[in-house]
């Protein structure tokens, strides 16, 4: 992954960009499937919410980092010098990865007669309710990687520098509220409420104030936008600290890793329909205020499907039995 960034910074042909993009997606594909596995496997109900939430504060560090050291770099240099320092930084995981990972020894190995067939599996309500959620949720997110930086120089007239920051802090904060968000739902599980009542209030709750938050954002002026926008990114955070836990309990340590694959391919194809309906919409009007309003509105529509579509967020029984058994190093 880190190689398709920054070999973005240096093809000109639209054939090597899209195939540098496609590797990048190969790459990614596989990152949540496996976190969502692990984490079924090895945390239980009430440790779920900070384990993912750490996870999901992540996924709002990155384009939060990108914007305002992005933006930065790319006011004073341009955009290919980004892409190509982003992929090599990248790559410096690597070194503390192999000095301290995890040696190989015994663990629990899931024969996987238990896993759900794919027709079971469409049969379930609740699998295609996350599906949904994830779809509204990223719809929000990409919509915010894709147009905030435009939306805040062209239609907010700001500099790039002032956008920079503007975007960085609202990422940061998001991500601070994530981490807080999936520390608070596991201590309130702990207290006693339920795994439904928990992760459908942030989840569903996070998302439904995002998608208000970030819709009045395009209703006044610059200081009231930028309080809007860093209070929706704030919910956004809140919201997706708990969106993998659900995922994780439903399917069971069997089904982790199948359930989120398909959810994830579902609720990526917002990375599509977010960039291209909002730049339809800014053609045909010429301004942000209707791209906003569809955003509260599929932001709406995610908070129901993680509400009503879903059942019990319990473990669903599958037709098969899990059987378990020791693997020697």
């Amino acid at each position: 992954m880190a190689a398709a960034t920054a070999g973005t910074g240096i093809v000109h042909a639209f054939w090597a960009l899209f195939a540098l993009r496609l590797i990048l997606g190969i790459g990614e594909s596989v990152a949540y499937p496996s976190y969502s596995k692990i984490i079924a496997l090895h945390f239980p109900e009430e440790h779920r919410g900070l384990a993912n939430a750490v996870i999901s504060a992540g996924l709002v560090l990155g384009p939060g980092f990108g914007i305002l050291i992005g933006g930065t770099l790319i006011a004073r240099f341009g955009w290919r010098p980004f892409f190509i320092v982003l992929g090599l930084v990248s790559l410096l995981w690597l070194i503390p990865w192999l000095r301290w990972m995890p040696a190989s020894g015994d663990a629990t190995h899931l024969i996987m007669s238990g896993a759900p067939n794919l027709s079971e599996f469409l049969r379930l309500r609740s699998a295609w309710g996350t599906s949904v959620g994830l779809f509204c949720g990223n719809y929000v997110n990409y919509f915010l990687i894709t147009w905030l930086p435009f939306y805040l120089v062209r239609e907010r007239h700001f500099s790039m520098d002032r956008m920079a920051r503007i975007g960085g802090a609202a990422y940061l904060l998001g991500a601070c509220f994530a981490t807080l968000s999936g520390w608070l739902s596991d201590r309130w599980i702990i207290s006693g409420a339920t795994p439904t009542r928990v992760r459908k209030t942030f989840t569903g709750g996070g998302l439904a104030l995002a998608g208000i938050f970030l819709g009045l954002s395009a209703v006044r002026g610059p200081a009231f936008s930028v309080t809007m926008l860093i209070l929706g990114m704030v919910f956004f955070g809140v919201s997706a600290s708990n969106i993998w836990a659900i995922t994780q309990t439903l399917a069971g340590p069997q089904a982790a890793g199948r359930w989120t694959g398909f959810q994830n391919f579902t609720g990526n194809l917002a990375g599509v329909v977010a960039p291209a309906i909002t730049g339809l919409v800014l053609n045909r009007t010429g301004h942000f205020y209707w791209a906003f309003s569809i955003l509260t509105a599929v932001a709406l529509t995610g908070t129901a499907s993680w509400v009503f579509l879903i059942g019990p967020v319990e473990q669903v029984v599958w037709q098969k039995k899990l059987h378990s058994e020791p693997v020697s190093p």
